[in-house]
């Protein structure tokens, strides 16, 4: 990456604000124009560096107080079908595979939102009875001790020409 997209990342990722002109104080911390911003970030969608680019919702204070951590058993060579079958519920926010351990068969592991309980439990419910995989369990969290968003470039200067 050249210093100027480290500076446009740096810049975005402290947040923008809502308004006319959200890019303006993105690209001038930056030292470009909130063009060039808007260009870096269509160009980074088109090349699958990022996938979207979005404003992020703090669920607990819009009343999504109920959060389930599914996890999954589901065979091998149904892994992509599940998985694409339970990304597609907006309530669910992650999916990923991991491997099995001994005494924990689960290897798929979805985190699901809801206003309450039962909708985390119908909403698996759901994603089970589309898939046909019934081995699951709903871990639900007792408390959040952090949740942020990564911040990249804190100590680095460029990538240009690096690996």
């Amino acid at each position: 990456m050249t210093e100027e997209q480290i500076a446009i990342i740096k810049a975005l990722q402290e947040g923008i604000a809502i308004c006319e002109e959200p890019f303006d104080e993105a690209a001038k911390k930056a030292g470009v124009s909130a063009e060039r911003v808007i260009e870096q970030i269509r160009m980074w969608c088109e090349d699958g560096v990022i996938r979207r680019f979005g404003a992020i919702i703090r669920h607990r204070r819009a009343g999504f107080v109920a959060n389930a951590m599914a996890v999954w058993d589901v065979p091998d060579d149904c892994i992509e079908t599940f998985a694409d079958a339970a990304a597609s519920h907006q309530e669910v926010s992650h999916c990923y595979q991991r491997p099995r351990f001994e005494g924990f068969p689960y290897n798929i592991y979805t985190m699901i939102h809801g206003r309450k309980k039962e909708d985390c439990e119908h909403i698996a419910n759901e994603i089970s009875e589309k898939t046909g995989i019934t081995n699951f369990r709903l871990l639900y969290t007792a408390a959040e001790h952090k949740k942020t968003s990564p911040l990249y470039f804190l100590h680095t200067q460029s990538m240009e020409g690096g690996e």
